[in-house]
């Protein structure tokens, strides 16, 4: 195993090395006191995509003098012949990048990564951050977040949500919808993957699910909503710390009128608040699309997401989005589909797609 290792000013050596899967208790208690740590920092995604996807897990940590963890940046290494051979912090999760004690110590893992990329020979090194870390890496800013606190009682929730998308919430209120909390994936996949085989993209493995709701147990929480007619549309969230976080949901068409998704969020945003959780994170669009506005309109802010790159073998930064044109064509195609088809085909694909 290399080490990297830095002499930081008034304080002992640090070295950043890679954990092994038997430190990843001590990691996760590093995430739990850190306040820029978040749900994808967790040590869990190393055993769900690995699991999942089998992308090869690299997670490395600053450690002092005595041992202890200083600093922490979660990578998985991803390799496809279509869509080519990259490290990235964090696939299939909205934030990544290092987290640590201080800028220091996050540039040294950071540094130490950039090494890794070089080593492995990828096309380019991917960090997930919030925030601009540095201004030697380019920068993608496409994407925005959605957080905003959480007010207290259901009434002022409602009262603190946009004249029009508190219209929509009220209809929805009296559409006769329930709704349930759920242990098994059946009725979440199937919402979930007729959803995005409508909007043309491959939808990922039922393992993936099973696996995250196995992983993170309670803190993983999936419910549908239903009307007199069945189901109407489900939603997997995450919980960590005082943050709510819908994550994966899907509607089937009955859900346009019922409102129920918009049921389904504010549902969410009340019972998360009358638990004690502060936040409500919204997660992360393209920015000016369609999800973006929606968000904007519950009363959310957009934060514009820093995505920062190393290349290695690439000349220029990745196009893996669906508004690059050369994948229009297969977009279109992919909506027309069989759903059992687009279930069967679309995990092939969507591994390298996180």
């Amino acid at each position: 195993m290399e080490f990297t290792s830095a002499k930081l000013e008034g304080a002992d050596e640090i070295v950043a090395c890679e954990a092994t899967i038997d430190q990843l208790g001590e990691w996760d208690r590093y995430v739990d006191r850190n306040d820029d740590a978040t749900f994808f920092h967790r040590a869990g995604w190393y055993r769900v995509i690995k699991d999942s996807f089998n992308h090869t897990p690299h997670y490395l940590q600053a450690i002092d003098s005595e041992g202890g963890i200083r600093g922490i940046l979660p990578m998985f290494e991803v390799k496809s012949a279509l869509f080519g051979h990259y490290l990235v912090s964090l696939p299939f999760a909205v934030y990544g990048g290092a987290v640590a004690d201080s800028d220091e110590i996050r540039r040294l893992l950071e540094d130490k990564a950039a090494s890794l990329a070089v080593e492995l020979n990828v096309d380019y090194l991917e960090l997930r951050n919030r925030v601009k870390t540095r201004d030697d890496w380019p920068t993608k800013s496409m994407h925005a977040t959605f957080l905003r606190d959480i007010e207290e009682g259901d009434e002022a929730i409602l009262l603190s949500i946009k004249n029009k998308q508190r219209y929509v919430i009220r209809k929805s209120l009296k559409n006769n919808l329930s709704r349930e909390l759920q242990d098994d994936i059946a009725e979440f996949f199937h919402a979930y993957s007729m959803s995005v085989r409508n909007l043309g993209t491959p939808v990922f493995s039922k393992r993936y699910f099973e696996n995250l709701r196995k992983e993170f147990g309670r803190d993983c929480e999936i419910v549908s909503i239903k009307g007199e007619d069945g189901l109407h549309c489900s939603l997997i969230s995450f919980y960590f710390k005082d943050q709510v976080l819908p994550y994966y949901g899907g509607g089937l068409p009955q859900s346009r009128a019922s409102k129920a998704m918009d049921f389904m969020y504010f549902d969410l945003m009340c019972r998360a608040g009358s638990e004690g959780y502060k936040t409500f994170d919204f997660g992360r669009s393209k920015i000016d699309t369609g999800p973006y506005n929606y968000k904007r309109h519950w009363g959310f802010t957009p934060q514009p997401l820093h995505y920062q790159y190393y290349l290695v073998k690439s000349d220029e930064l990745p196009e893996l989005n669906t508004n690059n044109p050369r994948y229009r064509m297969l977009i279109a195609l992919w909506q027309k589909l069989p759903l059992k088809i687009s279930q069967l085909l679309g995990p092939l694909i969507s591994k390298y797609l996180g």
